[in-house]
């Protein structure tokens, strides 16, 4: 194992390390996004371990993933049972106060609820991402020592990871008070869920031998978009049995919608090449931009009402 020690005090492997730690920080967004939701109804004093044990779960499932079951992607079925969890959890996140009644649940209880709801979600969403994360640590490898790859790509994906948790906690205690004063958010985060639940479900090789060439394209093209409205009826079916549907829940709805439209046509107006993928991200980042200042504007004109009656 001295060649180990010698790789780890030499710049190839840190930069090596670097690269597996952005590219796990980037492919994290949706788990940030799961245990800041996850964690929102935990009380103060436990949305910290919340948040360390949520991130860790995830973190410790994604190197099982990388090292022993990347393959299990290829196999029929999986993707479509996973994708089903996935809407299951995104559906009771969006619903979690349906009720407003939070009372007769213990912390522990929560917290521990809150850990499983994180490692369900992480366990579906992971199995896209560790593809990249390993073809990442096998070329890094390669490049740090040749001829020990092999354990160097293992220690940089144990590395890599594990020392992305405190970048994933710190994404999902800001994003976690975003949450918190924004039930929109809330939503929204359900209906990010809800698309990559779709994009899993029409991945699954069990779909290759069922369609025909044309209509898996259009299942790609439309399994995220569906994804996210049947979490939002969904949503709103439950909760609209219990209480009367607020503005943040209804303007989330409407942002869903707007957004589908706006990407669907700047998809097929500027086309979907690679090398056009810059415009398209530009447009959807203008959109967010303009539902942003919609939504302001909504909140500060209900209120204004809300104070004159």
């Amino acid at each position: 194992m001295d060649f180990l020690w010698q790789d780890f005090t030499h710049a190839p492997f840190w930069l090596a390390a670097l690269k597996i730690i952005f590219v796990n920080v980037i492919l994290s967004g949706d788990n940030a996004v799961v245990i800041a939701m996850a964690c929102l109804t935990l009380p103060p004093k436990q949305r910290l371990w919340g948040m360390v044990l949520g991130a860790g779960v995830a973190v410790l499932l994604r190197v099982i993933f990388t090292l022993v079951i990347a393959q299990a992607m290829a196999y029929p079925f999986l993707k479509l049972v996973g994708g089903a969890l996935l809407f299951y959890v995104a559906t009771k996140l969006v619903t979690e106060d349906a009720d407003g009644d939070d009372d007769g649940v213990e912390g522990a209880q929560t917290l521990w609820r809150a850990v499983r709801i994180v490692a369900i979600a992480d366990i579906v969403m992971s199995l896209d991402n560790v593809i990249a994360i390993a073809a990442t640590a096998e070329i890094a490898a390669a490049q740090v020592d040749a001829i020990h790859a092999g354990s160097i790509k293992t220690t940089l994906i144990i590395f890599g990871l594990a020392t992305s948790v405190p970048l994933i906690v710190a994404g999902s205690a800001i994003l976690m008070a975003l949450l918190e004063r924004f039930r929109v958010l809330v939503w929204g985060g359900g209906a990010l869920l809800g698309w990559v639940a779709g994009d899993v479900m029409v991945s699954d090789p069990a779909l290759v031998g069922w369609f025909s060439e044309s209509v898996l394209h259009q299942l790609h093209v439309w399994g995220g978009p569906v994804g996210g409205l049947i979490v939002m009826a969904l949503g709103y079916l439950i909760v609209s049995r219990h209480r009367k549907l607020k503005l943040d829940e209804i303007l989330a709805g409407v942002a869903l919608v707007i957004w589908i439209i706006v990407d669907r046509i700047s998809e097929r107006l500027i086309g979907s090449a690679d090398a056009e993928a810059l415009k398209i991200w530009g447009v959807r980042g203008a959109l967010v931009v303009v539902l942003i200042i919609v939504y302001a504007i909504c909140r500060n004109v209900w209120h204004i009402e809300e104070q004159e009656a």
